[in-house]
């Protein structure tokens, strides 16, 4: 299901919805297919959207003793960076497919991109979100009401994007205890729905969708 298949930037990026739960395993492997085929020309970009049903998932830098519950979901490891994370039912999670070597070769602005991208559709519904300097991911409250509610872990091959972001619509934040949510184990995680802004998951998806092409726009600080 495709709810948006737009040109930007003078080459069509693909938007793909999958509906109910995607398995882990079969995305990941699907994700890397379409990567290759985007850097060899025989694929276009792609934005994909979608769920997974409750796991857990370890970045290139995830530490053992950071899984505090290693029975109690199915592990992956993921090959983005970061460390560990949580995907499950009421997350949206965007899979995001670009070839940064025409939109420009710099990790840190595209990073930074995805962030203020995920400002920006959260300040749709009401909330604000912010970065914070040495912290990945999208944050919202100050002090004892600080929480994460985005996380961001991506991977590049031969200039060409994959994996991508996970933000909490309305998560069970309760399956975010067994692990040390990305090595932060100071910091809380919320929702948008725990912050009065419940949403439907179509909304949500038709925000992120208006406000890519301002997200691509900041990419060629890097070109």
């Amino acid at each position: 299901m495709t709810i948006v298949d737009m040109m930007v930037d003078g080459s069509d990026v693909e938007w793909r919805v999958s509906p109910g739960l995607s398995p882990y395993a079969e995305t990941l492997a699907a994700m890397e297919a379409r990567a290759a085929a985007i850097r060899v020309g025989e694929a276009r970009e792609l934005i994909w959207l979608l769920e997974h049903p409750p796991l857990y998932t370890a970045g290139t830098s995830a530490a053992g003793d950071e899984l505090l519950a290693p029975d109690r979901f199915p592990v992956f490891r993921a090959g983005r960076g970061g460390r560990y994370t949580y995907h499950g039912p009421g997350q949206r999670v965007g899979y995001v497919l670009l070839d940064l070597d025409k939109r420009g070769r710099d990790v840190r602005c595209f990073v930074a991109g995805i962030e203020k991208w995920l400002i920006a559709t959260l300040a749709d519904f009401g909330i604000a979100g912010r970065s914070e300097p040495g912290r990945v991911g999208i944050w919202t409250g100050q002090g004892p009401t600080e929480a994460k509610i985005g996380a961001i872990g991506v991977r590049v091959r031969r200039w060409v994007s994959f994996h991508g972001f996970s933000l909490n619509v309305d998560p069970d934040l309760s399956h975010f205890s067994g692990i040390v949510p990305c090595g932060l184990g100071d910091f809380a995680v919320t929702s948008m729905a725990q912050l009065g802004a419940p949403a439907e998951m179509e909304a949500v998806d038709h925000a992120l969708a208006r406000h890519f092409p301002a997200m691509l726009d900041r990419l060629r600080c890097a070109a």
